[in-house]
């Protein structure tokens, strides 16, 4: 059974444009790991999951897949991504819907330490350490929302209501019955990785000595009331054939928040 029900979702059409429709199913054998690697398919998708007070886990976990929009910036595409979120945001009035928790889609990604400069007055860096965007956010339309205390998973696909109200209902019940499916099925298997034979040096972009004169200038500027603390932070790299949800999984089980 899909909530709200079509008939439902046509009284709510003149309250906004953007309906969640969702369809709750049991979890009690399942995992946010084991959903994750079911559903994800692509190049895009993401698991959010938390602990609250350093020990218990939070209520829920969100998972998606596939987004309808990715949002990059960076290299050629130098803009506030906040800006660009709230461009795409401005199309939706979302109609609220009970029994959801209050996040239910929406942007997921990340915004890199350089994104910092289109909130204050700070200098570009010379050249970007790694060859990555400067952010990414998905827009997640389809999603798991698993339930810790119930034991369920709400599995929530979102109405467009721009056009024909049924098909855009009968869309969203597609896209929730395509992720039941994969709920349903096998894990497939993935192949372990390892660190790369031969290649397993760790390399770092700083010296030893690099970083004592970088601490003894921190505790200089500290000194002079400069600053009041500083971070300094040290990239390890390391070559690996593992995938990163093998590594996700790795820290996981180190760190509820890797």
């Amino acid at each position: 059974m899909y909530y709200p029900s079509l008939e439902e979702v046509r009284r709510l059409e003149k309250k906004g444009n953007l309906v969640p429709v969702y369809r709750e199913i049991m979890a009690d054998l399942e995992t946010p790991v084991s959903a994750y690697l079911k559903v994800a398919r692509g190049d895009y998708s993401f698991l959010l999951e938390s602990v609250e007070g350093g020990e218990q886990l939070a209520r829920y976990s969100f998972i998606g897949t596939e987004p309808s929009l990715v949002l990059t910036t960076g290299r050629e595409n130098r803009v506030d991504p906040l800006l660009l979120a709230e461009r795409e945001f401005n199309r939706f009035h979302p109609v609220p819907i009970p029994g959801l928790p209050r996040f239910h889609g929406g942007m997921v990604g990340y915004l890199s330490y350089e994104v910092a400069r289109y909130f204050e007055s700070l200098p570009s860096p010379e050249h970007a350490a790694l060859a990555i965007p400067e952010s990414m956010l998905m827009l997640a339309d389809t999603l798991l929302v698993f339930d810790h205390v119930t034991h369920k998973i709400k599995v929530v696909a979102h109405a467009h209501l721009d056009g024909d109200v049924e098909q855009a209902y009968l869309q969203a019940t597609r896209r929730i019955d395509s992720l039941v499916r994969r709920l349903e099925s096998p894990i497939l298997p993935e192949a372990p990785g390892d660190i790369m034979p031969g290649k397993s040096e760790v390399s770092s972009n700083f010296s030893p000595a690099a970083f004592e004169a970088g601490v003894a200038q921190a505790k200089e500027y500290i000194y002079a009331g400069d600053i009041i603390q500083v971070v300094l932070s040290q990239r390890l790299a390391r070559r690996t054939t593992a995938s990163p949800f093998a590594i996700y999984r790795a820290l996981r089980s180190i760190n509820p928040s890797p």
